[in-house]
């Protein structure tokens, strides 16, 4: 079976963006350094993506992942994908990764937001969380986790740390019990 796995930024008080919506804030990783990107992505084949998500990654000019199958979850999807990778879903998302995960492939990379990835989490279908912590206060934005109906204990899997202050906390997180 697929894993499924958030792969995401978070600032210090736990914004994913600004109130507008913007990544301006992440910083740029420095010379050399991409804080294990390109590693993940060698392992991953397909993302999910909610739609202002994937609103916001057009804005940054060309796709910038076309060998992966993407999915974007959207009541109302647009007429036209960005890119003929993208496939647009508008069926229950719970649904809908539980069969992905049941098909042969790699990693399913999580890329947000917090309003696809919470339905998600309730579901037990996130298998992992690669946290990356901005040593950055934003003060309000749009946070990373929405309401969840019960806690959850999660496994930690490794930390890192890098000399500008940015942290990954990688953990394992319960499997589905339904």
């Amino acid at each position: 079976m697929r894993k499924v796995v958030l792969y995401i930024a978070t600032s210090l008080d736990g914004y994913i963006a600004s109130p507008d919506g913007s990544v301006e804030w992440l910083p740029t990783p420095p010379p050399g350094e991409d804080y294990g990107y390109a590693d993940f992505l060698a392992n991953a084949d397909a993302t999910l993506l909610g739609r202002a998500t994937y609103e916001q990654i057009t804005t940054f000019g060309e796709w910038p992942y076309p060998s992966f199958t993407n999915y974007v979850f959207s009541r109302q999807p647009p007429q036209q994908p960005s890119h003929e990778s993208v496939r647009f879903i508008s069926t229950d998302p719970a649904a809908f990764v539980r069969e992905l995960r049941a098909q042969p492939g790699r990693t399913i990379w999580l890329i947000g937001g917090s309003t696809l990835a919470s339905p998600l989490l309730t579901a037990g279908l996130i298998d992992e969380l690669m946290l990356f912590v901005v040593p950055r206060l934003l003060g309000a934005g749009i946070p990373l986790w929405r309401h969840q109906d019960h806690p959850q204990a999660l496994h930690l899997l490794r930390t890192q740390t890098w000399p500008d202050g940015m942290t990954l906390l990688h953990y394992q997180l319960p499997r589905e019990t339904a």
